[in-house]
């Protein structure tokens, strides 16, 4: 109950401030209680005695409407009577559907009559009451009418033959145009959007609490003797909206096998905590949650502090670049104080991800919840460890997402460029993977680890922007892989003397990759053969170190200009003395994934030495 007990603390503290409220700064507001957010269709303005003024279609961009449910018709699904209580589907307003419309005013005028009545319905009810809504839409050029005096679907300008459709069945879609109302009473700063009335809201809230006669029972969730749920809300994340967190309607077949009696006992929760931290959940979910593939992750204070994104980098936007790992280091420990400062001693963190099972269950697949401090330590240990220098940004932490995307994509073409396209379950599992990791204080997974570096070892068919950001999180990964499970931390520049046979050769992979480069043209793009011999060279590096030193000295070395061949005979010996000198049982096993520290750092290290001495040839 831990999850809900959270939403709903969530909910009462953002109640006041937030429920029903539309705030340009806030993607959706939070629904009221027996309320739901649906996609209106058609705006229609009356006044105060029910006489149609105006009426119009809704921007897409404007189309998020709260509208007052019941139980029953928030969760209902197919052909229906069940109506909403004020905002509905056209076919709910037009006696051209007899059950249905009887079934709207049935309800709209219970709610009318009752003690918690507002002056709005009236209003509503004598126009609906007409039955001119299909007529009045069709002579404004809203709808279009058949000639039985059913809307039906606007033709498309362009309509491809296959894409063709019976006519009944055009007419059967186009009834589902939601209409939500406006009304004009005249009264100086009453607003006449429904949708947006705090007094209606109220009104239903309080009419809808008065019907519901069933004996109180404990709320696991409230700690409160209240009326239970019957049904609980479904919409918690819009990519699935008909997907349920809490469900137990399965009477015929596994649901109660030899545990319960009833769904009561499965989870026995008030309908007003229900609705309270379902929607809450609804509400973070659209305004602060980050979907991966077909995932949702949400972390969050109840109380409204604000914490930091926990997939993404720790450090804040505007962090000056960083070159150093020293001042990487000082510039954490700098935003760690910093989050401190704002946030209360006592506030907690809540972090959960969200999947759908299946088309109408969703499923908790990730919850964690701990003290605020210790949320914000174990983000800044993760970046601390797992880090590299990604030129031209600095030395940077890698997003999950990025993690899981260098080390489980595959390389497409983009037009000129290249980029990484990974499948959307591998790619969510692997990051609520990295995310348990890094929450739970959890070692760098060995299977991801190896995955980066193979992608690493295999750079020939990336563009350059590419090759960089796989390299350099491949790197950040592996530190931080080699840190939790052997405590060796491995230094972001160049270790000329380092003793570690993998690291030697890597730098000597990247000396010939830079004598190639060295004798090509301005315009150039051809892949050196170190490159395309990189994964051989990880694999057999003695024997493809040869093969590539002959073909420079035939092919490149007389290209080269006489002071370079002398400064790549000179780092070569330094490298090949190195290497000489360890083991020499190592020398013809296969490279450990180290080489790439020693590789990404020599070449770095070279292209460094080339900008200075152009620098200085310039002054």
């Amino acid at each position: 109950m831990g999850l809900m007990k959270q939403a709903y603390d969530t909910y009462c503290a953002m109640e006041k401030q937030y429920a029903g409220v539309y705030d340009a700064n806030i993607k959706e507001p939070l629904i009221p209680v027996s309320h739901q957010i649906t996609n209106a269709d058609l705006e229609i303005t009356l006044d105060s005695e029910g006489n149609l003024l105006d009426a119009r279609t809704v921007e897409k961009e404007d189309a998020a409407t709260i509208i007052p449910v019941t139980e029953l018709s928030s969760g209902r699904t197919g052909d229906t009577s069940c109506a909403h209580p004020l905002c509905d589907q056209i076919r709910f307003l037009s006696p051209m559907y007899p059950a249905k419309y009887e079934a709207y005013l049935t309800q709209l005028h219970r709610w009318e009559q009752s003690p918690y009545a507002h002056p709005k319905l009236s209003a509503i009810a004598r126009y609906v009451e007409k039955g001119r809504i299909l007529e009045d839409m069709a002579r404004l050029g809203l709808i279009t009418l058949n000639e039985n005096g059913l809307p039906i679907k606007k033709k498309q300008k362009k309509q491809k033959k296959e894409e063709k459709e019976d006519k009944e069945e055009k007419e059967q879609k186009e009834d589902k145009l939601i209409v939500r109302w406006r009304v004009e009473t005249g009264k100086e700063g009453e607003i006449s959007a429904c949708w947006q009335d705090q007094s209606l809201f109220r009104a239903f809230i309080d009419y809808y609490a008065s019907t519901k006669k069933e004996d109180s029972v404990f709320c696991m969730v409230s700690g409160k003797l209240a009326p239970p749920a019957s049904q609980h809300p479904k919409k918690i994340i819009n990519i699935c909206a008909n997907a349920k967190l809490v469900s137990a309607n399965d009477t015929s077949g596994f649901t109660y096998r030899g545990r319960f009696k009833s769904d009561a006992e499965a989870m026995t929760m008030s309908y007003e905590a229900s609705q309270k931290s379902h929607n809450a959940l609804h509400w973070l979910a659209a305004t602060q949650g980050v979907a991966i593939g077909g995932r949702t992750f949400l972390c969050w204070n109840p109380h409204g502090v604000d914490l930091p994104s926990v997939q993404a980098a720790f450090l804040r936007k505007g962090t000056p670049k960083q070159v150093k790992y020293s001042d990487y280091r000082k510039a954490l420990s700098e935003t760690l104080r910093g989050w401190k400062e704002t946030i209360p001693a006592d506030a907690g963190a809540v972090i959960a991800a969200f999947d759908a099972a299946t088309s109408g269950r969703l499923a908790l697949t990730y919850y964690s919840e701990l003290p605020a401090s210790d949320f914000l330590e174990r983000l800044h240990n993760w970046d601390a460890l797992c880090c590299w220098n990604h030129d031209p940004f600095g030395i940077q932490a890698p997003s999950l997402y990025q993690i899981a995307n260098c080390a489980f994509g595959t390389v497409r073409a983009s037009g000129s460029q290249t980029k990484l396209e990974t499948d959307d379950r591998i790619l969510c599992q692997q990051v609520q993977r990295l995310l348990s990791c890094r929450v739970d204080k959890g070692k760098m997974p060995a299977d991801i680890a190896r995955a980066a570096a193979v992608k690493a070892s295999n750079l020939q068919i990336m563009d350059t922007q590419l090759r960089e950001t796989v390299l350099s999180t491949a790197c950040a990964v592996l530190r931080k892989y080699y840190y939790d499970w052997d405590r060796e931390e491995w230094n972001m520049s160049l270790e000329p003397e380092k003793k570690d046979i993998s690291y030697q050769y890597g730098r000597l992979l990247a000396v010939f990759e830079k004598i190639e480069r060295d004798t090509y043209d301005k315009d150039e793009q051809r892949e050196p053969n170190a490159i395309r011999m990189q994964s051989v060279f990880a694999k057999r590096p003695r024997y493809a170190s040869r093969i590539l030193w002959e073909q420079l000295k035939k092919a490149y070395y007389p290209h080269l200009k006489p002071w370079d061949r002398v400064k790549y005979d000179r780092l070569i010996g330094e490298i090949i003395e190195q290497i000489s000198d360890l083991p020499q049982a190592e020398h013809e096993e296969a490279l450990k994934d180290t080489y790439l520290f020693g590789y990404y750092l020599q070449k770095k290290a070279l292209y460094t030495s080339d900008k200075t001495e152009n620098s200085q040839e310039e002054e």
